[in-house]
């Protein structure tokens, strides 16, 4: 299984966009999507305050399955049942299931009310993929487990510890889906289960649990060593991967492979890339899906071809649109031709010259900081002779910025839904071409 990340817990493509990259990731290697809707999923009933404004509805939900399926490609929804449920855990509705009061980020596993509320939760997402064969449940950095008053109280009542509570929750999650949906298998991250010992592991029985690493982990023999004394006559099978694009900053970084292997009465192989969205759900975003795609594609070619081969680099390059790429530098050169190419180009042009452009503006013309300083903008008060030194170059940086990022603005709403478009603005855009905006406004 090659599966690609959808992480939808912010920056969430219109599905107009999946319609078009859906064939792309197909022909450069992916056979899965592994979709975490957080928001975005249509809850109903009593979940329906779960729902993002704009989430999608449960016409889009089948109209991605089936774009999924006539390109070849496996659905996998991933519903978090333990960590990283901050999108669960914000409201009011729920305070009283967390790990800590002050803290959204997980579940306490000794409220009744948090199981029955996770099999409210995964039976709604799978009634709508009765198709899926797998569903992953996340079950990763389950923050702060085993803080809590009654986690603690567990831990003495039992002589416990973490690691076992941590596979109690896990079993009672797992058995609700063997008895509710037979034949449907499970992944999960293993970087909880890293921590847990041994002997702990093999005194519990998990099933047709699957376990696959975290970004960014390094490979992962230690678990998979003990959690092979769990199935009978499983054996290790290391493969090339996790690859993901990991971003900061505003750039693309390629992450070195690390080995990827899944328990499943005999070990399964999954390779997991991931174009982040977010680091959390109350994170800023992470880069927009547009700009991964040539990230995403070198690993996809990687995990085929089983490196950075000259074909796997050709193909890149034709199917993509470019001349040639330069991976130490994370850039590629040429017009490209993929679905959001105009993106990649213009938050390029963003990270490389709107922040220097207007502080260089600003900061280093004479005029402005002799004749036009805030002290004389704020009493509206200057020599016209002087102004007018700066006024025409400052004007016209003003105008093609704002023409620039009009047009951005245009390519984003193709592809996100307002809340996104906004958010990115705000963060990577306004801090600067705000205050271009402002010294404009005071010379007029």
């Amino acid at each position: 299984m090659r599966l690609v990340h959808l992480d939808l817990k912010g920056a969430a493509p219109r599905v107009s966009y999946l319609e078009q990259v859906f064939p792309l990731l197909s022909q450069l290697g992916a056979n899965g999507i592994l979709i975490e809707y957080e928001d975005m999923f249509p809850f109903k009933g009593e979940l329906e305050i779960l729902k993002s404004p704009y989430a999608y509805s449960e016409e889009d939900i089948e109209q991605i399955q089936q774009l999924a399926d006539l390109h070849k490609l496996e659905v996998v929804p991933l519903v978090q049942t333990f960590g990283h449920v901050e999108f669960i855990l914000k409201h009011e509705k729920y305070q009283h299931l967390r790990e800590i009061e002050r803290f959204p980020n997980s579940f306490n596993p000794h409220v009744p009310d948090t199981l029955a509320l996770l099999k409210t939760i995964l039976s709604q997402v799978m009634e709508k993929h009765r198709r899926s064969a797998w569903i992953h449940i996340g079950a990763d950095e389950v923050f702060h487990l085993g803080e809590g008053m009654d986690s603690k109280n567990w831990m003495s009542r039992n002589r416990g510890d973490t690691g076992t509570m941590f596979l109690n929750h896990i079993k009672e999650v797992l058995g609700f889906i063997a008895t509710q949906y037979r034949g449907l298998r499970a992944l999960m991250w293993d970087d909880m289960l890293r921590k847990i010992s041994v002997g702990a592991l093999r005194g519990e029985r998990m099933g047709t649990a699957a376990v696959a690493p975290e970004p960014g982990a390094s490979a992962a023999p230690v678990c998979l060593a003990a959690l092979a004394g769990i199935v009978p006559g499983a054996q290790q099978v290391p493969v090339p991967g996790p690859a993901g694009t990991q971003v900061r900053g505003g750039r693309t970084h390629v992450p070195p492979g690390a080995r990827a292997a899944s328990p499943v009465v005999g070990w399964e192989v999954m390779a997991w890339l991931a174009p982040l969205r977010r680091y959390d759900h109350y994170s800023v975003l992470c880069e927009l899906l547009p700009v991964g795609i040539p990230s995403l594609a070198i690993c996809l070619q990687t995990l085929v071809n089983g490196g950075f081969t000259e074909e796997a680099k050709r193909k890149v390059l034709d199917m993509l649109g470019f001349q040639s790429m330069q991976l130490e530098q994370s850039t590629c050169e040429g017009r490209g031709a993929f679905p959001g190419a105009e993106i990649y180009h213009m938050v390029e042009q963003v990270n490389g010259h709107l922040k220097e452009s207007i502080l260089k503006a600003l900061e280093e013309e004479s005029a402005i900081k002799g004749w036009f300083s805030p002290y004389h903008r704020k009493r509206q008060f200057g020599n016209p002779r002087n102004m007018e030194t700066f006024g025409s170059k400052v004007l016209k940086l003003h105008e093609d910025w704002e023409s620039f990022v009009h047009d951005l603005h245009t390519h984003l709403e193709r592809v996100y839904f307002p809340d996104t478009v906004e958010e990115w603005m705000e963060e990577n855009v306004n801090p600067y071409l705000d205050q271009l905006r402002d010294l404009v406004r005071d010379y007029r």
